[in-house]
């Protein structure tokens, strides 16, 4: 069975906005998005606010900026706040999966032509991430001050001027977009609307672009990031150059190559807290970049296209969380429905998990345990 991103189901954004609330068609899409979230762990989202033009800029200085000497880049390290703001320099961040025993379970249950790159022996992902924060602060005194720290500004002096601009403007895009999807959700899950939008209103939100060299790094199957759930709420991505991100949909276990559509289109994927919070409703959607056939091909004719340009596999992914201070405790009535839906994937025989606990807990103790498993923190 082939499947492609046409598979996944597009959310018209511009429908929702465009309309009440309480309208039909409103309301059948909003059920639709949350639908798929369940299903897939992802969607397509069409917003015509969402301007191709700025992610290409938003790519052409994230290009520029991990084309500079290891030892500039390093200069916006901060080792001491567990990565979360400023750069990480690749073989830092390890792919959970590699040691975490329900993850490699997950792995084996899957066909053979439907695995992951084995990342059994993989040493930590060779890419490197920056992130620039995009929430708002906090107004009361937080428990986890490390996680929302100020952001770091590049210095060199031909991308310092531009880099806030750029990294607000593309960094705003995407967070009103993603924001509105979780309003779809919530309206059609039958949570008040606003319900994840406020628990979020605080949260550290992450501008958050990979950079792969794909001089360095460029040889099939090589793995960029290994197979691997995000740890935040909602996941979402702008158009890459390069091809590479696979996807496993919850509902068949299949392996989606992802290819977002041309324009004003936008990839998003669910994260553990939306999955904690939905009491395993909605599962966090695993996901890996590789280099395949494809990736090398586009390689070869921006090689011929874009000589001067650096071969740099940016990500353009936004990370929204929930407020570091939030009490993650699942749902009653989304749990209720996540029993259901477990016994009917096991009458199925479909894509099956072992049954995960969701304690109670801060979402700011979350984080951190994840970061711990990744070894961003000690």
């Amino acid at each position: 069975m082939v499947i492609t991103f046409m598979d996944l189901p597009i959310i018209d954004l511009d429908l929702f906005l465009s309309q009440p609330q309480d309208s039909p068609a409103v309301q059948d899409e909003c059920k639709k998005a949350a639908d798929a979230l369940i299903t897939f762990g992802a969607l397509i989202l069409r917003d015509s606010r969402v301007s191709e033009s700025d992610n290409s800029i938003f790519l052409d200085l994230l290009e520029a900026y991990f084309a500079q000497p290891p030892s500039d880049i390093k200069k916006d390290e901060r080792p001491e706040l567990s990565y979360q703001v400023g750069v990480t320099l690749e073989n830092t961040e390890k792919p959970k999966c590699a040691a975490d025993e329900p993850c490699l379970r997950i792995i084996e249950r899957l066909e053979l032509s439907e695995r992951p790159l084995d990342i059994s022996a993989h040493s930590p992902d060779p890419k490197c991430r920056f992130f620039w924060k995009m929430g708002e602060k906090p107004t009361y005194e937080t428990q986890f001050p490390g996680l929302n720290a100020p952001n770091v500004v590049p210095q060199a002096e031909h991308i310092k001027a531009r880099w806030t601009p750029i990294m607000e403007s593309w960094g705003e895009s995407m967070k009103q977009a993603v924001e509105s999807l979780a309003d779809m959700a919530c309206i059609g899950l039958g949570l008040p609307s606003n319900l994840f939008r406020d628990a979020g209103r605080y949260g550290p939100h992450l501008l958050a672009p990979t950079a792969s060299d794909l001089v360095k790094y460029g040889q099939k199957d090589t793995i960029l990031a290994g197979f691997h759930t995000d740890l935040n709420f909602l996941t979402i991505h702008g158009r890459s150059r390069y091809p590479g991100l696979n996807i496993w949909a919850r509902n068949t276990g299949k392996r989606l190559p992802v290819k977002i559509p041309p324009g004003n289109h936008l990839l998003v994927q669910a994260g553990r807290q939306l999955e904690h919070l939905s009491g395993g409703l909605i599962k966090a959607g695993y996901h890996e970049v590789v280099v395949n056939d494809q990736t090398l091909q586009v390689v070869e004719r921006r090689n011929v296209e874009n000589p001067g340009r650096p071969l740099i596999r940016i990500s353009s992914t936004f990370f929204w969380h929930l407020s570091s201070d939030y009490d993650l405790i699942p749902i009653p009535s989304l749990v209720e429905r996540a029993e259901a839906l477990d016994v009917a994937q096991i009458q199925l025989r479909g894509y099956v998990t072992d049954k995960p606990v969701y304690p109670p807990m801060k979402v700011g103790q979350q984080v951190q345990n994840e970061l711990k498993h990744i070894a961003l923190m000690a």
